[in-house]
């Protein structure tokens, strides 16, 4: 990426601490990216709150375009590090999209992302949407709701159609959970779509395509989707706009899924592994602020993330979803806890079973595009998510008094406990990629 293309990017650095501080890392002077969603809160705070500084980190901060920009920046070495999605450095290591031997020290959040219609859909499938005794959505809402106007689009040679964020996001492979969970086909990757970010509608019965976040509501606005899966406050944006109505959070499809992480190069960490500590030491410390007291920081978060240098939506927008609540219909406004966790569930570290759980949607939907061993699951989800560098900042957090033991996993090999709060109750567990992928109605099953 041409170092011109940055002199458009908004910045954003806070005075830089003492030199006898910046003596304990190679690299003192950082950049990072991130795009505008609340979910980049920990790079914010980690600078707001002086938790860089005290690490000798002096941290300039880019807001990115979308997340191409970020892949290439981290791979050229443009940016130091990224807010990147939670799939991206495992699709750069295994060749989908800009390839880079990225890797991942640090979850940044659980959750924090909604599906949203169109207000033409949502009149569309309101009247079977099932209600509870007060006339309101019960909820999780099925996708089946979209069946007849998918069937009856897609015969009329007009596909429905629905945005997500990257072909390698969450937000993608939550939207095509939600879909198939409700018996339809989102569609299936074929091996010339892998190098950019277009494709992935083969056999569809919904077609997806790609939107940067921000541009969300304004995309669906012009008629050009008619819904979309996006992190926050773009979802919460809609409703304030009046164009569009959400209708699940990523909560409710899969109960404390793992999002964004900070992504960096190997080789960037190989040159600098005491500056890397230090990074995470500052994110932790900005993670734990942001859950401290429940929500208590969070309206002092929302007024940061706020500013135009940061994610520049509207504090109250920001505050709908950060607070414990998400609303979906106007006024219909659900008490949400868990929707945006930094923290609590030990958010903050990179277990492996959270990569392997994207490598089997990358292959469940066609982006790996033959059959793998158990065996290379693991191999790559260790070479990409590195908890003992996250292990190796929390226990020196701990020894400065910043953390307490209870506040790390203890004597885990990796892998979260299994689960079954899935939407469709399918049963994950990260020791058994094959046997989940075996399990799937809808996409490749080996």
């Amino acid at each position: 990426m041409k170092s011109g293309f940055f002199s458009t990017l908004l910045t954003v650095a806070l005075p830089f601490a003492s030199s006898a501080m910046a003596a304990d890392v190679e690299k003192p002077d950082l950049v990072f990216g991130f795009i505008k969603l609340t979910d980049m809160a920990p790079l914010a705070v980690a600078l707001e709150n002086g938790y860089f500084a005290d690490e000798g980190l002096n941290v300039t901060l880019k807001a990115m375009p979308n997340w191409t920009a970020v892949s290439e920046g981290v791979a050229d070495g443009s940016l130091d590090g990224s807010h990147m999605l939670a799939g991206q450095p495992l699709a750069g290591r295994i060749g989908i999209g800009v390839q880079a031997n990225f890797v991942t020290p640090l979850s940044m959040d659980l959750n924090g992302n909604g599906i949203t219609v169109s207000n033409d859909l949502w009149a569309q499938i309101a009247g079977i949407v099932p209600r509870d005794d007060y006339g309101r959505p019960k909820h999780p809402i099925s996708a089946s709701v979209l069946k007849d106007v998918a069937a009856k689009m897609k015969a009329e040679g007009k596909p429905l159609q629905m945005g997500m964020v990257y072909p390698v996001s969450t937000h993608n492979y939550e939207l095509r959970y939600w879909l198939a969970a409700g018996g339809l086909n989102p569609g299936m990757y074929k091996a010339e779509d892998l190098t950019g970010i277009t494709g992935g509608t083969e056999n569809a019965d919904v077609e997806l395509s790609v939107t940067p976040p921000p541009k969300m509501p304004e995309t669906m606005a012009s008629g050009a989707i008619a819904g979309y899966c996006v992190g926050e406050p773009w979802n919460q944006e809609a409703l304030f706009r009046g164009v569009g109505v959400p209708v699940i959070s990523d909560h409710q499809i899969w109960k404390n899924n793992p999002e964004k992480v900070f992504g960096m190069t190997e080789e960037f960490i190989s040159a600098n592994p005491k500056t890397t500590v230090a990074i995470v030491k500052a994110m932790i410390r900005a993670a734990k602020w942001l859950d401290d007291g429940g929500t208590f920081n969070r309206p002092e978060a929302a007024d940061m993330l706020a500013r135009p240098e940061y994610v520049g939506a509207d504090a109250n927008v920001i505050i709908n979803s950060m607070t414990g609540t998400f609303e979906f219909e106007p006024g219909d406004k659900r008490i949400i806890p868990e929707f945006n966790t930094f923290f609590a569930n030990y958010a903050t570290y990179p277990y492996y079973s959270d990569a392997i759980w994207y490598l089997t949607q990358m292959r469940r939907w066609g982006q790996i595009t033959e059959a793998k061993p158990a065996e290379w699951y693991h191999d790559i989800a260790k070479a990409t998510y590195r908890p003992d560098i996250y292990m190796e900042a929390a226990k020196a957090l701990i020894s400065e008094g910043h953390l307490t033991e209870d506040e790390i996993p203890a004597g885990t090999d990796g892998y979260r406990a299994p689960t079954a709060e899935f939407i469709d109750g399918v049963e994950y567990d990260g020791h058994d990629p094959l046997g989940y992928l075996s399990r799937m109605a809808i996409g490749n099953t080996n």
